[in-house]
Parts: structure tokens; C-alpha cells; sequence
């Protein structure tokens, strides 16, 4: 009796990429819309048309799927702070464009539900917590130091510490507006623009060559 050895497909083929991606994809609309909890992987598989082997093979389990959707959705930002993507310019417009994005990004009312749910799912599972960390907001940051450390060995800039510098920007650039927004209230746009320019304002203040 001859016996056929079926070939194992090698990550990285047109099909098991084009897999992750529906993957990611459904994960996201699925983590974003209705929380961690209430996402299960049978729903994630269904949503994108594969099965749940498959799933566990691309991400392990289900905080791994997390952690890859939170990661799509922050690499829409990270791409701002590509030395690429950034267009040219004065720093002080390239800085209002970066803070603009982050604002825009961080205001979406997807954004908002996500992270209330996350916050409250957190209280429970501490685990969930640092896997958003991890994959969204604290990539981001370093993304964003090693920007501000480029503009500044370019001599634009003149920051010791591109971490904290990075922190502080984006603080600045949300402002209240951040916390309003989480408990209903939303800024204006005139508001919001006032708040944008005044951070690039301070933030140049401190750290432009003297």
C-alpha cells in the first residue's frame, strides 16, 4: 500500500497571509465591538471563513489574536512616525501632523468603547491589561522616541530623554480632552485645534536648539 505525504504549507504563502489578514480583520471588528470577553475564537473563525486549527496555528490562543488586532489597528499610527511616510517640512509642521493623527486616532468611538472595556476587563484579568499595553500604546511610544531621536541627531530637536519627550507630547496633545471624552463630553473642533498648536508650542519651547 503506497502511502501520499500531503506537503505542509511553509508560513509566509500568498494563502496564509491572505488567511491572517481575514483573521486579524474579524478579530479586530470583533475585539473592538463587542470586547476580550465577549469575543470567542469560534466567532473570530466563522467571521473569516476558517477554521478554529487555524486560528491556534497563526496566534496560539486567544490573547495572542488580541494582541495581533490590537497591533493592526496601531500600526494605522505607527505609520506616522515612519521616517518614510513623514513628509517633509518644518518640525514644527511635522509635529502638528503627528499630534493631529494621534487625537484623531485616539477620538475614534470604536477607540473609546475598546479601551473602557479593556479597563474594566483588566480589573479581572490583569493579563489583558499589559497584552494591550504591549502590542498598542506602548509600541507606539517607542515608535514615536525613535522619531524624536532622529529629529534630534538631525539637530532639529535637542531631547536627552526621547522616551520621556515622547510621553510628554502625547499628554500634552490629548490634554483633558482625553479624559472628557471617556466620560461623554466631546471637544470642539476649535477646542481641539487650540489644544494641538499650544502643545507643539510648549513642546518646542523646551526641547528646540538653543
Amino acid at each position: 500500500m503506497s502511502t501520499q505525504v500531503k506537503e505542509k504549507k511553509r508560513p509566509g504563502r500568498p494563502s496564509d497571509i491572505a488567511k491572517r489578514e481575514a483573521i486579524v480583520e474579524a478579530a479586530s471588528k470583533r475585539f473592538f465591538g463587542d470586547g476580550f470577553a465577549a469575543t470567542s475564537i469560534e466567532q473570530v473563525a466563522a467571521d473569516a471563513g476558517v477554521s478554529k486549527v487555524t486560528i491556534y496555528n497563526h496566534f496560539s490562543d486567544k490573547r495572542g489574536l488580541f494582541a495581533a488586532a490590537v497591533e493592526c489597528e496601531c500600526e494605522k499610527m505607527r505609520d506616522y512616525f515612519s521616517l518614510e511616510a513623514m513628509p517633509t517640512g518644518p518640525i514644527r509642521e511635522r509635529l502638528s501632523i503627528i499630534a493631529q493623527a494621534m487625537f484623531e486616532f485616539l477620538s475614534r468611538p470604536e477607540m473609546i468603547q475598546f479601551e473602557r472595556r479593556i479597563a474594566a476587563e483588566t480589573e479581572h484579568e490583569p493579563a489583558i491589561g499589559e497584552a494591550f499595553l504591549k502590542a498598542g500604546p506602548w509600541r507606539m511610544k517607542a515608535a514615536f522616541s525613535a522619531w524624536l531621536a532622529h529629529a534630534a541627531a538631525n539637530g532639529e530637536l535637542d531631547i536627552a530623554d526621547p522616551m520621556l519627550a515622547a510621553e510628554q507630547f502625547v499628554s500634552m496633545s490629548k490634554g483633558m480632552g482625553d479624559l472628557e471624552r471617556r466620560f461623554g463630553a466631546i471637544p470642539s473642533k476649535e477646542e481641539n485645534a487650540a489644544r494641538i498648536s499650544g502643545a507643539v508650542d510648549v513642546f518646542l519651547a523646551a526641547y528646540a536648539p538653543r
